[in-house]
This record gives structure tokens, sequence and C-alpha cells, in this order.
């Protein structure tokens, strides 16, 4: 799952944050770590990378990041609204993150439905001090293929905002 497409994304994103002295946080459901693997497969990233949160169950994403439960009935797991209030939870658990990346998505191959077809992943993006950003995707293929894009696109937005 970590090719050397990841690991250069991954290498890039470090060498500008340390640079800029900024420290970075996960969120992540459907990846369950990846993110987080990514970057920490990295030598010296434990000067950037802070810590990381998989949150698998509703449950797990209130309990670790204080997503509101009210979330989940509401608006589903993979919402925009979920990924925002997982990015701004890693903000909230730990001061000394900067920059903090959250995902929440369908990775299938079941799970999916019209409305949030299997492919649909939210990320939330949030940085002290600034709005937080959201965006979405529908990636194509199998699990590993989503899953492997997702953390693409997260390695991106995190390194658009450093």
């Amino acid at each position: 799952m970590i090719d050397a497409d990841i690991l250069a994304a991954a290498e890039r994103l470090l060498d500008l944050a340390r640079t800029r002295g900024l420290r970075l946080g996960t969120a992540e459901s459907c990846t369950g770590g990846l993110i987080a693997g990514a970057l920490t497969a990295i030598a010296g990233s434990s000067d950037v990378v802070e810590a990381g949160f998989v949150t698998y169950s509703n449950e797990a994403k209130t309990a670790m990041l204080g997503v509101p439960s009210a979330l989940f009935p509401a608006v589903g797991a993979v919402s925009s609204e979920v990924a925002v209030a997982m990015a701004e939870g890693v903000l909230a658990q730990l001061a000394q993150i900067d920059l903090a990346v959250s995902v929440t998505g369908i990775a299938g191959p079941g799970g999916g439905s019209a409305e949030k077809p299997v492919g649909l992943v939210h990320f939330g993006l949030a940085r002290r001090g600034r709005p937080t950003a959201t965006t979405h995707e529908i990636f194509p293929g199998d699990r590993a293929a989503i899953r492997r894009a997702t953390v693409a696109k997260a390695l991106a937005l995190l390194t658009s905002a450093v």
C-alpha cells in the first residue's frame, strides 16, 4: 500500500512542514492509519508528526475526537460535517498540533448506496487560526485502490496547507 509515490509525497510534506516548524496530526477512518503510516515510514518524521487517530467506529470518533454523536443519525459518518469535526478534534485534543487532516469514506467493496457510493471519501483539513476546509472525492477501483488514492489526496491536501 505504501508505494514509492506515496513515500515521496510524504517526504516532501515532512520536509516542507519541518522548514516551517509545523506539527501534523491525522484522524482516519476508512484508511485505518495508512496516512500516519506513510508519514512515519520516513526516518526523522517524529519532529513533524505528533499523532494519528484511527477512529473506525462512530463511537471512537466521539470518544477520541469529540465528534458530536448527533451528527451520525443526522448526516452519517461519511459526510463533510464529520470530516470537519474529526480534523478539528485532532487540534482540540493536542495543543501542539498545527495542522490536521481527516478522512471518512466508503472503501468497499460493500457499504455504498446511491447517495453515498463506494469510493466516496470526505476530507477535513484544519489549521490553527484558519477556517476548516472540506472536500470530497469519489475514487474508482477496489478497496486497495480507493485507500491508496485517499492517502495520496490527504498528503496533497496537507502539503497545500503547509
